[in-house]
């Protein structure tokens, strides 16, 4: 009878241990409540809500210009893009504060083919709690919040894009 028990732990383990294996560093699981709901415009005046794009894997990247880390990430998420079709992620950037005219120069340079939503009196912002900027957020397609990312991150790299492709394999 102690057989199948000591199976069943070795099994859980060695999942776990895959799944953690999986994860990049510097990624940290949250408990999955669920993510705040929100409907931000882009400078164009185009509204997203985060409700509507339920079923699929999200990121929610917050960040301002002029945050260093945030500059040099910023490139990074642009070829992420490239990598991850948003009809697997979806990928929504919320801008922290700023100007539109800020906005526009610093993605007109820096990654062109990005847009970001403007929070611009940063009330979605405090709702989310980053801990400071750049911060990211995998939320799942039941609208749970499931890891973030604190700081900069190279998000074209190979252990992020192989994570971002395993999860949008994963049935929640």
């Amino acid at each position: 009878m102690k057989l199948p028990v000591i199976i069943l732990a070795l099994l859980f383990v060695t999942t776990s241990a895959v799944a953690d294996g999986v994860r990049p560093p510097g990624l940290m699981p949250l408990d999955g409540r669920m993510a705040p709901a929100f409907k931000l415009a882009d400078m164009d005046g185009k509204t997203t809500d985060l409700v509507q794009l339920r079923g699929q894997w999200v990121l929610v990247h917050f960040w301002a210009s002029w945050c260093g880390p945030c500059r040099r990430e910023m490139p990074t998420l642009q070829r992420m893009r490239e990598q991850i079709p948003v009809t697997d992620m979806a990928m929504v950037l919320v801008n922290t504060a700023e100007t539109d005219e800020e906005v526009f120069s610093f993605l007109g340079v820096v990654a062109p083919d990005l847009e970001s939503l403007m929070d611009a009196d940063g009330q979605v912002t405090a709702k989310w709690r980053p801990r400071g900027l750049p911060s990211s957020f995998l939320v799942d397609p039941k609208g749970r919040l499931r890891y973030i990312a604190l700081g900069g991150r190279q998000w074209d790299s190979p252990a992020y894009l192989r994570f971002l492709r395993h999860l949008t394999l994963e049935q929640p």
